[in-house]
């Protein structure tokens, strides 16, 4: 009886129940989505409508930006300045952004403002700035030739009888950029007022030229001009932007005369 060795079980294999059935699996090797979704619905589904609807409209935008032709460059070596007009209704504070836009540019200030006024903001780019009067000729003979808008809104009073009429203006000859300037926002003294104000006007804005629009606020005055700091911000915004060429301007040629 020592002799023989009592013979040791043999292990037997699982065949069924769920412990089996796992280890199946893994011989199989590494399961696909599909399957994830077979077993976990509810880790696939949609989390947020809203969130989802964003994401899509978000790509679709990113397709559709890569969907515009490309354009043959015609500029010559030194190309023209970029023309930026400054618009807005009176006393709004017009003269005032483009000398403190000048001084930002030029480190230099300008006394009196008389008709457009060029200066260099890059290696490659000239700026001109222009104030827009306030009569309709001149709004027409602007809009046609704009590559910026600068829109100045008074926020203490809100949108006025200008404002809408240069968009409509604009919108006949081919809408240039626009960016929207927020003034007058030390006239606010209370805080609630004023970001109920700010986003007002934001959406207002919006609404009158595209969703997303830039909506600049200039806060306050210091000694007569605006925050160096919102300055800067808004002179490097202009210096790298760039410029889809409109093809209302490209159809339509003109002389811009300086002087």
């Amino acid at each position: 009886m020592e002799g023989k060795e009592k013979e040791q079980r043999k292990h037997q294999q699982k065949h069924s129940g769920p412990k089996a059935e796992r280890k199946k699996l893994k011989k199989q090797g590494p399961t696909t989505e599909e399957d994830a979704r077979k077993r976990n619905p509810k880790a696939f589904a949609v989390q947020s409508a809203v969130r989802m609807a964003k994401t899509f409209h978000r790509s679709q935008d990113i397709k559709t930006k890569k969907h515009h032709i490309p354009l043959v460059d015609r500029t010559p070596l030194e190309p023209p300045p970029v023309v930026i007009v400054v618009m807005g209704p009176p006393k709004v504070g017009k003269s005032t952004l483009i000398r403190c836009l000048i001084k930002n540019f030029t480190r230099q200030k300008l006394g009196d403002i008389v008709g457009p006024v060029t200066i260099v903001s890059g290696k490659k780019r000239r700026l001109t700035f222009m104030e827009c009067n306030n009569d309709i000729n001149t709004m027409i003979d602007l809009a046609k030739v704009a590559d910026l808008v600068l829109m100045l809104i008074d926020a203490s009073f809100g949108f006025e009888m200008e404002t809408f009429e240069f968009l409509n203006i604009c919108q006949v000859h081919g809408f240039p950029r626009i960016m929207g300037v927020l003034t007058h926002l030390d006239s606010f003294k209370n805080n609630k007022v004023l970001r109920k104000t700010k986003k007002n006007l934001k959406h207002r804005f919006w609404t009158e030229v595209y969703q997303g629009a830039k909506l600049f606020y200039l806060s306050g005055m210091v000694y007569g001009e605006y925050q160096t700091q919102e300055v800067k911000n808004l002179g490097r915004f202009i210096s790298v932007m760039k410029f889809r060429p409109l093809v209302w301007q490209t159809s339509h040629p003109y002389v811009l005369a300086d002087r």
